[in-house]
């Protein structure tokens, strides 16, 4: 395959998960400052399926959409008040969750107990990103903060993770089979 030819798929393959963060964002359980959406869980995917490079430049591109307001973050909202608001901290924190997330599994194996673990961690990234722009934003303590941007969503996280790995790796493996995403270096699971 030609250098323009990857490039292409990269491209698009980043322009697509990007799409479906959108459209995922728009499923939402609406809570008193911060809503549980399926923003996170399409990060998750993202990452499991496309690795490091592409899922953050997948987040860099769903990002770049909401700040110039297109509505693709959560509740059809756009617009860089967004992401200077109190819950923009947790869309930065997608770009670096997407990276790390698919960045263990391109280390170790594309499994489920990896991406068990990697989303894991992304989750976690997410949510320290998201209390760090909420804790100074609204201007209170770190204790609120962990009680309104981190504890509520810990639980629903664990599941989206399982959710994102389970799926993230059964979707892959079909994508690297019909050549549509390229194996990584380390063996893919089988």
């Amino acid at each position: 395959m030609s250098y323009e030819s990857r490039k292409l798929r990269f491209l698009l393959n980043s322009a697509i998960f990007a799409a479906i963060t959108a459209i995922m964002a728009q499923v939402e359980i609406p809570l008193p400052v911060v809503p549980i959406s399926g923003q996170t869980l399409a990060v998750g995917l993202t990452a499991t399926i496309l690795g490091s490079r592409q899922g953050a430049a997948a987040m860099v591109g769903y990002m770049a959409l909401g700040a110039v307001g297109m509505p693709v973050f959560a509740g059809f909202s756009g617009g860089p008040q967004v992401l200077a608001g109190p819950t923009g901290g947790y869309i930065f924190g997608f770009i670096l969750s997407a990276f790390i997330t698919g960045y263990i599994l391109e280390k170790t194996s594309f499994n489920l107990g990896w991406a068990l673990a990697a989303n894991t961690a992304g989750m976690v990234i997410t949510l320290l990103c998201g209390i760090l722009q909420l804790k100074f934003v609204l201007d209170i303590s770190w204790t609120a903060a962990l009680a309104t941007g981190a504890y509520p969503f810990i639980a629903v996280g664990l599941i989206k993770a399982f959710l994102a790995s389970w799926l993230g790796i059964t979707v892959r493996k079909r994508l690297v089979a019909g050549q549509f995403i390229k194996q990584s270096a380390p063996k893919e699971a089988s």
